[in-house]
């Protein structure tokens, strides 16, 4: 989740935030027509591939119906695809660097295609978990590509405009396929059939559009060596890292549970709600976490980051007070307060961390963000997943909750030291206002 200030890096490329190399092709000013249509597309496969990692959260009640599935069996679902998605990342940022932008985001739509024809054919959550892995393989090379491809697109009497695309883009696309998951769950025949074949419809166009946009990589020498991942941090990093790793933890984590266990917490508080309204949980989640990207875009990333920290204990404190009689409405504002906070500590945090980087250094930062992002957002959802077999998911929100919450607390603790290490001696020798150290 991303950073939406002017000059901040497109967030969902590990790759985004390095050097224009002196053999990358320049875009066409040229053609301003095909460079407008080439940032659309971008844009739009960026928005699609979010949406489609939303769109089974809706089904997750029909499958466990249908297949008889444990609240483990779909964490361990969700969770594969977030794993996925980050070996993808961590291997294949920097492909569209040596091969172009086309055709790895051409390749990358295709196998996203063939990932929603095996989701929409799946018959248990074996076919269910590799349609899963496959996605998230798909969803992490394009969008890899695709952000590389929207920062490429720059126009310089638009400046930010791209980074806002790229930060923009994913929380609502995941808000927009959670909500049209939802809609065809409750109006369309065969849900989990329609919904991917819909998609795999729309990766196919895309596919094929691509292949008419403007070019922005030359190829080059290299491609096999890129796909060895790395993570290193440079000292500044490493250092502001630790400050805000716990509050990106928190939210990440937050996130996870609603997209994962969601639907399941809303039955148990309102068990006679329809089945199509248990996904809009991570609706408010996203939509909520999308609409703070953009209102916070010119905000000071510091204040932004302990806002959102602050937002966590009450978040969890009215998500819990749902399952003790406030019901649905507490669990809703929990959940919008929820997406408030991951959207302001996302975004914040890491423009806090790629601020002050000489521009060389931010593929690396980025890297070590989506490592931490995606497994606080995965291995507590199993953990969770795990532990509703034995204790109930009532005990396990309770406890996923406090959890989230004295993380969030720690990492206003660790801000607050960060900055008195920061403090100068002398007034004179300040450091800049939104500067960790």
């Amino acid at each position: 989740m991303p950073s939406a200030t002017p000059h901040a890096p497109a967030l969902p490329s590990l790759r985004a935030g390095c050097p224009r190399r002196p053999d990358r092709a320049r875009p066409d000013h040229t053609r301003p027509g095909r460079r407008a249509a080439s940032f659309a597309l971008d844009a739009s496969a960026l928005a699609t591939l979010l949406a489609a990692s939303s769109a089974p959260t809706p089904l997750y009640p029909l499958y466990q119906e249908q297949w008889g599935l444990s609240p483990l069996a779909v964490t361990a679902v969700f969770s594969a695809y977030a794993l996925a998605l980050l070996a993808a990342l961590l291997t294949t940022g920097a492909l569209s660097d040596h091969l172009g932008r086309r055709p790895v985001l051409a390749a990358a739509l295709v196998v996203e295609a063939a990932a929603m024809l095996l989701l929409a054919s799946a018959d248990g959550a074996g076919t269910l978990l590799a349609a899963r892995v496959l996605q998230g393989l798909a969803t992490g090379t394009a969008t890899g590509a695709a952000g590389a491809a929207l920062l490429d697109l720059e126009h310089p009497r638009h400046p930010g405009r791209s980074a806002l695309t790229n930060s923009i883009a994913p929380v609502a696309g995941m808000a927009a396929g959670v909500l049209a998951a939802t809609l065809l769950v409750r109006f369309a025949p065969a849900p989990t059939v329609t919904v991917y074949a819909l998609l795999a419809a729309v990766f196919t166009a895309q596919a094929v559009a691509v292949a008419f946009t403007t070019e922005t990589a030359r190829r080059r020498p290299g491609a096999l060596r890129s796909l060895s991942p790395r993570l290193a941090l440079p000292p500044t990093a490493r250092r502001t890292l630790l400050a805000v790793g716990t509050g990106v933890a928190a939210v990440w984590a937050l996130g996870g549970f609603y997209s994962s266990l969601g639907p399941a917490l809303v039955r148990l508080v309102a068990p006679d709600a329809p089945q199509s309204a248990r996904g809009l949980v991570f609706f408010t989640v996203s939509a909520t976490a999308a609409l703070t990207v953009w209102a916070l875009r010119r905000s000071s990333p510091l204040t932004a980051t302990v806002g959102g920290c602050l937002a966590v204990p009450p978040a969890t404190a009215l998500t819990l007070l749902g399952m003790h009689g406030a019901g649905l409405p507490a669990v809703h504002a929990g959940a919008a307060l929820a997406g408030a906070a991951f959207g302001a500590v996302s975004q914040g945090a890491l423009r806090l961390l790629l601020g002050s980087l000489d521009v060389p250094d931010r593929a690396a930062t980025l890297a070590a963000y989506y490592v931490l992002s995606y497994l606080a957002m995965s291995l507590p959802a199993i953990a969770a997943g795990a532990a509703t077999r034995s204790y109930g998911l009532g005990a396990t929100a309770h406890a996923y909750g406090i959890a989230a919450a004295l993380l969030a607390l720690a990492a206003l603790a660790a801000l607050a030291v960060s900055r008195r290490r920061a403090a100068p001696a002398h007034p004179a020798a300040a450091p800049a206002p939104d500067r960790l150290r």
